[in-house]
């Protein structure tokens, strides 16, 4: 499973944002890209705040004629895919991990890297769906690897959590990756935010400690491996905003991937054979009783690639604003489809705890956004 919890909001400080996959250029804003207009106040601003891919009022009026429709059409294309790919991954690695009896986290860790390794180099070296960017020292090297190796920690548990959690649970702590970010951000950069932004965090862990209390198939080692993936990738967004400051040494979240999907293979394939025995064998076994695993692992490997595929193309096509919502949007979509597909219980209070959550999220975004525009504004 590659990470699908949080956004990437461009233009911003990377050390203070939960990346949620790998961190992506800046582009230019909405209103500097062709065919695309800044929503207005009012329910139409809501409603395309919401839902990116309708026209916005003003569109019309302009004459965006053909190509407007086209690129409206095209953006919701890859919204969809972006929450299909999403919803997906949880939910094959889920039925794999936990009702199918696959019981190798690390190792279908693994497969996720070694296709993320192959396809990533397709896209870029031989699709060229963006400029190739190369390694341009040991240095910059070394520091990939560091990442790769956060990158592992926080995959491997947000896998394993799923062999003892619900999706939906899952869902509700990976919401609270801004909380994480904002203490690693203190702690490693000494960075303090406004007690606004601290505020914010409040409804975030509150929604939390709701939701903990109230799950009915809780299981302490889940819960605490699943607080550490979530805690995994605030720690990357940080020490990713760090490491690869300068502009020789920054990639994009392709470029980035494709360099360390591979270390992350390195990394998890001899912890795997350790701490999973023969698990080659084991698959091989596994799949001559049963073809329809190598199936499951190809479309369970395949769909984890394009979880950072449609994260990048979503992150060109919208705005940081309208992204931010999406996330959101999505971790609440993914947490009910399972209760429907897998008819995991829930209570009252934890769907609560779960909407509390989300909320502190929104408000502790809309904290850091306004903290920004200040801090821009004073400079």
């Amino acid at each position: 499973m590659v990470e699908g919890h949080g956004t990437t909001r461009r233009g911003s400080n990377p050390r203070l944002e939960a990346d949620p996959v790998i961190d992506i250029p800046p582009t230019p804003p909405g209103d500097a890209r062709p065919g695309v207009k800044l929503p207005g106040a009012g329910t139409s601003s809501f409603l395309f705040l919401l839902f990116p891919f309708l026209s916005h009022p003003s569109d019309a009026a302009g004459g965006g004629g053909a190509s407007s429709s086209s690129s409206t059409v095209t953006t919701a294309l890859i919204i969809g895919a972006w929450y299909l790919s999403n919803i997906g991954v949880l939910l094959l690695n889920k039925y794999l991990l936990s009702i199918y009896g696959y019981r190798y986290p690390i190792f279908l860790t693994t497969l996720h890297m070694l296709a993320c390794s192959a396809y990533s180099a397709a896209a870029v070296r031989w699709l060229r769906l963006v400029p190739l960017q190369s390694v341009s020292s040991r240095r910059q090297l070394l520091k990939i690897a560091a990442l790769s190796a956060i990158f592992c920690f926080s995959v491997v548990c947000g896998n394993t959590s799923l062999r003892y959690l619900p999706v939906s649970f899952n869902q509700a702590i990976g919401a609270t990756t801004p909380f994480f970010t904002a203490v690693f951000s203190l702690l490693i950069t000494c960075r303090r935010e406004s007690a606004t932004v601290y505020l914010a965090l409040l409804p975030v862990v509150l929604g939390i400690v709701l939701a903990s209390n109230s799950e009915p198939l809780f299981h302490l080692f889940g819960f605490l491996v699943c607080v550490g993936s979530t805690a995994g990738r605030a720690l990357k967004s940080v020490v990713q905003g760090i490491l690869l400051t300068s502009d020789a040494e920054r990639l994009n979240s392709m470029n980035l991937l494709m360099y360390m999907a591979p270390m992350a293979a390195a990394i998890l394939l001899p912890l795997s054979l350790w701490s999973e025995g023969d698990v080659v064998a084991a698959t091989a076994a596994k799949a001559a009783d049963d073809p329809r695993l190598l199936l499951l692992l190809f479309a369970n490997a395949t769909v984890a690639y394009l979880v950072n595929l449609t994260n990048f193309l979503v992150t060109k096509h919208t705005s940081a604003l309208t992204l931010q919502v999406l996330g959101n949007a999505k971790a609440a979509a993914a947490a009910a489809v399972s209760v429907l597909i897998f008819r995991n219980p829930v209570t009252v209070m934890g769907i609560t705890g779960f909407a509390i959550t989300i909320v502190g999220v929104i408000l502790y975004s809309e904290a850091k956004k306004r903290s920004k525009s200040h801090s821009s504004s004073s400079s």
